[in-house]
């Protein structure tokens, strides 16, 4: 039987994951200790999104969940810590913030905090929560008739993959004399161990408990699989050997590897590291 290997949650947008042993799943992604995938962002001084694609270092700024904050380390850094706990609506500071093709509010968080990530990422920049009246939802054109939130995600609530396909795309790199690459390079939420290489594409549904899911989106690939999470340098990038068995005619061409998906049923249920998932195929 198919199981979750992997649950990752990633609080601030492209920096360091946290592995989770479990998570609340919601649906608009995984939570713990109430706090959402991609809840808080990094933008410049125009307030556009910033990733790893252009600034490999943020892979180094790594969160962790401590009592009612959230505590952030980053090399030649001291730590810093920011409350869990929302600002006041009507004395926190808001801008208007993009993602992709989005533009929403979210708080602004202080000076000290956009002081803190300017010296870790060598930019000028600021840290943004995504506000809880902002909308955001995931493309109509996959989602179909399901209105999907998502937070500051690249687009989806959730990103599934699985074991298999890392493998089969490792032991075409190692074919080549090149290294294996961890599962974090492509930063998903959900990891299933059990199905054969590729299978989530077909999925129609993935049942964990009373949790459904369903894929709608062939995972579109930049260059951030090349950059190593635990030292932000950039390596030889995978997307040439993806490119001679992954590039998918539904997104004319573009390389995928994983799957979007989006949550139907479980709002609230708790998904666990070794849950049996069941995976119902579209044919």
């Amino acid at each position: 039987m198919p199981t979750i290997t992997e649950l990752n949650f990633y609080p601030i947008k492209s920096c360091a994951g946290i592995a989770l042993r479990e998570a609340v799943l919601t649906p608009a992604g995984l939570t713990s200790e109430h706090i959402y995938d991609r809840e808080w962002m990094v933008v410049d001084l125009q307030g556009e999104f910033m990733t790893q694609r252009e600034h490999p270092t943020m892979a180094q700024i790594t969160p962790r969940i401590k009592d009612d904050t959230l505590e952030l380390r980053a090399p030649g850094m001291l730590r810093l810590e920011i409350p869990l706990d929302l600002p006041d609506p009507d004395e926190a500071p808001t801008i208007a913030v993009r993602v992709w093709d989005d533009t929403v509010n979210a708080y602004d968080c202080d000076d000290i905090t956009a002081t803190w990530f300017s010296k870790a990422i060598g930019v000028p920049c600021r840290l943004v929560r995504f506000h809880p009246h902002a909308k955001r939802v995931a493309n109509r054109e996959w989602t179909g008739a399901v209105e999907a939130p998502t937070l500051f995600a690249d687009g989806y609530p959730v990103l599934i993959i699985s074991e298999a396909s890392l493998r089969d795309l490792n032991q075409k790199l190692q074919a080549q004399g090149r290294a294996a690459l961890p599962m974090n390079r492509f930063r998903p939420n959900l990891v299933i161990d059990g199905i054969e290489a590729f299978e989530e594409d077909y999925a129609e549904s993935i049942v964990i408990g009373g949790a459904s899911l369903r894929p709608v989106k062939p995972c579109t690939r930049c260059p951030i699989p090349s950059v190593d999470q635990a030292t932000g340098l950039v390596g030889p990038d995978p997307l040439d050997i993806l490119q001679g068995y992954r590039a998918n005619a539904k997104l004319d061409g573009a390389i995928a590897f994983g799957m979007n998906a989006i949550v139907l049923e479980g709002e609230g249920q708790i998904l666990r590291v070794g849950q049996e998932v069941d995976v119902k195929l579209a044919f």
